[in-house]
């Protein structure tokens, strides 16, 4: 048997056979053709989240941050059309303050993307203007209004919540928050807040992660859902009348040690900063009054150079497959299963997570946004299991 034959290999040699796949349907042409404008234009586009983003704002931008409405939502993309070809045609109508392509794992876009200008006006222009378009032959584009929701509800929290603590905490968990505004009062059970986000891009990002992210940090469950009718005056920061007596009265403990081995001699390469907690927040939520013991900074690995250049990040499970090379714990095993597609459009997955050197598996359930094809959203489905693992992993090491 030979070392690649061997069975803690076994999800290094998918993942090669699956990268190999996608490299068949890459356009590479189109590829080199995006790089070469790149470098003519000095455009610098930054990759992060499953998107492409230029602008928000542009270098050259001088006039004000726009407002509502000022978003289109461009759809029928064709897979192989990227930033080239779709950046001079949006800004043929007016400057663009941020243009948004997704993309998927394999280097391809999802076939939607996102285009905010100075005012509503001139996105209404680009409506009229490019809704029907032919950007290649046989491909008409289609464009309109972008919803823009920018506000989450989000329910459950406790009674002894307090705002500026709130506020704290979800800065520091997600982008874009700007104010919260909390509630309480008849059928709400402890308290509910309203929080405004810069834009439905930051909100829908939080509203993907805040559940998860508030069970793993402070062991609470709540609800996250799109608010629809929002007010947020002075009026509605409304004091609970009495205690309400739920689970959450008594202290909560945080999840201890996830791993059940050793503690290895080098943590796994960290994705993002751990957050500090408020002292206030924690104690309203049962966690630790005293903030964890600083780690260092780690720097993103997904940026675009001074040129304009685009540099990959590593992937999650490649980020895993070192981590674990690392600590010798062997090779991980994914099994992911397709559950459901969600009212929001994302794709539900189940997953396990097996690694020879920990006694328990790794489970959970994982959204993606619709992709390609069936083997793009299984791999995209394995990425975002083995970022959930590895977030699981470093949260264990940095509670010890």
């Amino acid at each position: 048997m030979t070392d690649r034959e061997a069975p803690g290999n076994t999800a290094v040699v998918e993942l090669e056979v699956m990268e190999a796949q996608k490299s068949q349907v890459l356009n590479l042409e189109r590829v080199r053709a995006l790089d070469t404008w790149l470098k003519i234009t000095n455009t610098k586009l930054t990759q992060v989240n499953g998107q492409r983003k230029y602008g928000g704002p542009p270098e050259v931008w001088d006039g004000p941050i726009p407002g509502a409405h000022c978003e289109v939502f461009i759809s029928q993309i064709p897979r192989d059309a990227y930033e080239d070809l779709l950046i001079p045609v949006f800004s043929s109508v007016g400057p663009l303050w941020e243009f948004r392509l997704m993309m998927n794992f394999s280097g391809q876009n999802r076939g939607f993307a996102y285009a905010k200008y100075s005012s509503s006006s001139v996105a209404a222009e680009a409506i009229r203007l490019l809704h029907g378009h032919i950007l290649e032959p046989g491909s008409h584009i289609s464009v309109r209004h972008s919803i823009e929701k920018r506000h989450l509800c989000i329910g459950e929290l406790p009674a002894a919540t307090k705002q500026e603590d709130l506020l704290k905490i979800l800065r520091m968990l997600a982008e874009g928050v700007e104010r919260v505004s909390l509630k309480a009062g008849p059928g709400i059970e402890g308290m509910c807040a309203i929080v405004a986000f810069s834009s439905h891009h930051t909100a829908s990002m939080a509203k993907k992660m805040l559940e998860e992210a508030f069970k793993k940090e402070f062991a609470l469950s709540i609800s996250v859902k799109w608010q629809s009718t929002v007010k947020l005056s002075q009026d509605e920061l409304l004091p609970p009348k009495k205690p309400l007596k739920t689970h959450l009265a008594s202290p909560l403990k945080p999840p201890r040690h996830i791993l059940n081995s050793p503690q290895p001699s080098v943590p796994p390469p960290c994705l993002a900063s751990r957050p500090v907690n408020p002292p206030g927040f924690s104690r309203a939520v049962g966690g630790p009054t005293a903030p964890p013991h600083p780690h260092p900074p780690c720097h993103s690995a997904s940026t675009s150079s001074s040129k304009g250049h685009l540099v990959s990040a590593p992937s999650p499970v490649m980020l895993l497959h070192k981590a674990c090379e690392v600590t010798g714990v062997g090779q991980p095993h994914y099994d992911v299963h397709y559950i459901c597609t969600g009212p929001d459009g994302f794709i539900y997955f189940t997953f396990t997570v097996c690694i020879p050197g920990i006694t328990l598996p790794f489970k959970g359930l994982v959204s993606i946004l619709p992709g390609a094809n069936a083997t793009t959203m299984l791999e995209e489905g394995r990425q975002a299991a083995a970022q959930q693992v590895l977030h699981r992993v470093y949260n264990s090491l940095s509670s010890q």
